[in-house]
This record gives C-alpha cells, structure tokens and sequence, in this order.
C-alpha cells in the first residue's frame, strides 16, 4: 500500500494526516507478517530515527481504535499487528512464533450454522476467529 492509500484510509476513519502515522501504517504494511511493536519500530526507525517509541505505540493504538488494524495475541503473549481486515484465520507456529493467515469459506460457514444452532444464553456473537496452532514444515 502506497502513501496515497494510507492518506486516504486515514482521511475516511476522521484521523489526522500525520507523517508519524503514515509511516507506522505503512510499516506494518509492508512487514507483511503481523508485526510486533518492536518490530514496527526497528523498520520505522530507519528512515525516522525522530518518532519516539511512546509515539509508535500510540498510533498503533488509534489504528486499532479506528478499525485499520487489528490486534493479535500469541499463545506466548506477544500483541501483533493485523492490517488484513477481511475475515480470516490465522495459523500460529508456536516455533517460530510466525503467524499467516488462513482464509477458508467451508470452515466459516460450518462454524456460523453450528453457532447459529447452538444459541448461547446471554451471549451475543459479533465474531469469530480461529488461532490453529501448530508448526510449519521446513522445505
């Protein structure tokens, strides 16, 4: 995702156009691997030495507020970082602690109809995402 595109997500949730902004949104674009915190800031630092780490955290934070990102927390506890906004799943290598997204319509739908039957008392369901843990395959 370009400048422009990031400019144009914020403009459309109300979020002022900032460079620090822009460049946290745009490095967890192009980690490509639900990034940590950490990780956005060591990609950021390298072309901003100048946005502090409190800065990073906070925008991170209004991105997730803002619905352009999403959290993700591994079995071991690390927050990671989602920009993939369409349903999916993830596949967690509890290894490695690599994460990949796994998109299955079969398996969404058979969960909807068994929730949908199912009808938990007090308990309304608004989403629902699989972690499957496991490890890849080495080649």
């Amino acid at each position: 995702m370009n400048s422009a595109e990031i400019i144009e997500k914020l403009k459309q949730k109300g979020l002022r156009i900032t460079p620090q902004r822009v460049a946290v949104f745009q490095a967890v674009y192009h980690l490509k691997n639900h990034p940590t915190a950490d990780n956005i800031i060591s990609n950021i630092k390298i072309n901003h030495p100048y946005i502090s780490v409190g800065t990073v955290y906070k925008v991170l934070d209004s991105l997730v507020e803002s619905s352009l990102l999403k959290k993700v927390k591994t079995e071991n506890g690390t927050m990671r970082y989602d920009p993939v906004l369409s349903k999916h799943h993830h596949l967690y290598c509890e290894e490695t602690d690599r994460i990949e997204d796994y998109e299955d319509l079969e398996l969404d739908k058979m969960i909807e109809e068994y929730f949908m039957d199912k009808k938990i008392e007090n308990f309304k369901i608004t989403d629902i995402k699989l972690q499957i843990t496991g490890k890849f395959k080495t080649q």
